[in-house]
């Protein structure tokens, strides 16, 4: 069960890092850098452990289409909401993503959505929009609320990826599809980055190249490896237990480095967010073990 701890305290203390570097970094810029690292770090680990970067050809098309939905999609609307809102609303609001993948699941999949899961999606709406009423005065005004559409953007992006993923697995040795999915990544935020700004990173603050080494080398490189071995040992319904971990040590770690102050709005649409998932997800344990 320590691996559980492990990627949900690295993957959720992220989201401040992320926050860190931006007080140096442009967003491309640092998403570019950051996946490039995570790529190499992921590179030298497949090496030591011996095995192949190597994927069959028809691994191309999920690894794009997997690279530009998980990778690029979520990462770069992940680094916008953060440049728009608190980072520990962001976390909470894009942990929405679970649930936009059950309902993406009945759309694409056909997978039923039986009593239990629309109490899950039910309780999740109520959760989002709770987190959603601090924008309402900027819809009202006919004003675009560019912090939560960007954390829905992750949500809806990361959700999409997994669905896709789910119809179309990438053969081949999984790590080494995770690692080609930052590659994609990596190359399409390059691209944007050397279009849309002038590219800047400074890290020269020592605070800033702690985050960014953590930033590459534990969310963007260990931590996929102690996940898929994770996956290995245990149900994949007690690893999705784990991720529910995740925007709890996002916000204790926003409070803890930011100095961020969640309302009692966030704290209550962090309660039924979790509720929603982790609700959905020992009932079904519950009901697979008789």
């Amino acid at each position: 069960m320590w691996r559980i701890l492990f990627a949900a305290v690295f993957w959720g203390f992220n989201w401040p890092a992320v926050k860190i570097l931006l007080g140096g970094a442009s967003p491309w810029t640092l998403r570019a850098a950051g996946l490039a690292g995570g790529f190499c770090v992921l590179l030298v680990i497949l090496a030591v452990m011996g095995r192949s970067l190597r994927l069959p050809a028809a691994a191309v098309r999920p690894v794009v289409v997997g690279g530009l939905l998980n990778i690029v999609g979520f990462n770069v609307c992940a680094v916008f909401a953060q440049l728009t809102m608190p980072t520990s609303r962001a976390a909470i609001v894009t942990f929405t993503m679970p649930l936009w993948a059950q309902l993406f699941g009945w759309i694409w999949l056909g997978e039923k959505l039986d009593r239990l899961r629309l109490v899950s999606l039910s309780l999740g709406m109520g959760g989002l929009g709770l987190l959603s009423v601090p924008f309402w005065p900027v819809i009202a005004a006919g004003g675009v609320p560019f912090g939560l559409v960007y954390a829905l953007g992750a949500a809806i992006f990361w959700a999409l990826g997994t669905v896709y993923l789910k119809r179309n697995p990438i053969p081949g040795e999984p790590l080494a599809g995770v690692a080609w999915q930052i590659f994609v990544g990596a190359v399409v935020c390059t691209l944007a980055m050397l279009a849309f700004e002038t590219p800047y990173l400074d890290l020269s603050d020592p605070k800033r190249f702690t985050a960014f080494v953590y930033h590459i080398v534990l969310p963007q490189g260990i931590v996929y490896v102690v996940w898929f071995a994770l996956l290995t040992r245990v149900a994949a319904s007690t690893a999705a237990l784990g991720t529910l971990l995740i925007p709890i040590f996002g916000v204790i770690g926003a409070v803890v480095l930011l100095g961020d102050r969640p309302t009692t709005l966030d704290m209550a649409g962090l309660a039924l967010i979790l509720a929603a998932v982790g609700g959905d997800t020992l009932f079904r344990r519950r009901i697979a073990a008789g």
